[in-house]
Parts: structure tokens; C-alpha cells; sequence
């Protein structure tokens, strides 16, 4: 069975429960109530339901454009100037999304020890390939997996949000990190 297209009015309504929970879930995590995403879009909470049945399949909606978004600029990457220049700054942009954005660290944080489905594959094979090529550059350790990776921006994400709003903490945490990726 396929599904019909939403009417104009429809689209307009999701894309704007869309657009209120990434906002709200980027500054307070995934605590914010429904009501308040509806609130904030403007819009009744029975269409917020319509379109999202639960406050996961929302959260899931909300994190997945956004970790989109991260992977096409990652893959804009792999075939940019020196591997290395460009896989630090990809992390530290990430780093930077993840301290700022609740919704991000959260969806990192989230399971015991596997990746939520939001984080999708496409990602983990974006990152891969930036770090591979920043490897072979010589500009990482060799033996860092995307793994070993994406465990560090988890830890990265913790250590800031668990940490208070201390501002030089983010970069701190990074310039430690970045200095234990660099190949010796």
C-alpha cells in the first residue's frame, strides 16, 4: 500500500512541528513535552500526534534530518584539500553541533553501547572514510577505528553537558582530544 502525498496545508503543518522540535529539542534535549513542541509550531497537539504518534518517532524525525545534513557535509569533504586539515575540523564542527545542540548528544548517548537507528549508517561510513583518508595522510593514529571514534564525540558530548555552561570547556575538551588522534 503506498502513501498518498499530504496536502499542501498538511506539509506546511509537519514541516513546522518539524522545525519547533529541533529547536526545542536542540536547547533542552529530549525531556521537552509534545505540548510545548505543538506550542511552539503553532499548531494543535492532536496534529502533532497525526504526524508523529510519539515523542521518540519525533525525536527520531528531528535528529535524523539534522545527522543528513552532518553526512552530506561529510561527504562534501572526502574530496577536499588535505585529509587531515579536513577531518579536525569536521570533528571540531561536530563537536561544536553536539555541545550546543542537546538533541544530538542525546541521540549519541542513547542505548547501551550500540548507535540509535537515527545515527544511520551513512554517517558511520562518512566518518570512516574522512578518517581513513586523514590516516593514510599520516595525520592520525593509525589504529583509531570509526568506533574508537564516534565512542570519543560520545564522551566529548558527556563531558560538556554534564559539566555545567563552563564556555572554554568545549575547546579545551577538543584541543585534549584532537591532540590524542594526532599520529605521534
Amino acid at each position: 500500500m503506498t502513501e498518498r502525498p499530504l496536502r499542501a496545508d498538511a506539509r506546511r503543518n509537519r514541516e513546522r512541528v518539524l522545525a519547533a522540535a529541533q529547536e526545542a529539542f536542540a536547547a533542552e534535549g529530549i525531556s521537552v513535552p509534545l505540548d510545548e513542541i505543538a506550542r511552539r509550531a503553532g499548531v494543535g497537539a492532536g496534529t502533532v500526534y497525526r504526524h508523529f504518534p510519539t515523542k521518540e518517532a519525533l525525536f527520531e524525525a528531528a535528529i535524523l534530518d539534522q545527522v543528513e545534513k552532518i553526512t552530506a557535509h561529510a561527504r562534501e569533504l572526502t574530496e577536499a584539500r588535505d585529509p587531515g586539515t579536513v577531518f579536525f575540523e569536521f570533528l571540531e564542527k561536530l563537536v561544536l553541533q553536539g555541545g550546543v545542540k542537546r538533541d544530538l548528544a542525546d541521540a549519541l548517548r542513547t542505548g547501551r553501547g550500540e548507535y540509535p537507528r537515527t545515527v544511520s549508517d551513512d554517517l558511520k561510513q562518512a566518518l570512516a572514510i574522512l578518517l581513513s583518508r586523514a590516516q593514510q595522510a599520516g595525520a592520525v593514529r593509525p589504529e583509531i577505528s570509526v568506533e574508537d571514534l564516534l565512542t570519543i564525540i560520545k564522551g566529548i558530548f558527556l563531558a560538556v553537558h554534564e559539566a555545567g555552561a563552563d564556555p572554554g570547556l568545549r575547546d579545551r575538551t577538543f584541543a585534549v582530544i584532537a591532540d590524542g588522534l594526532r599520529r605521534r
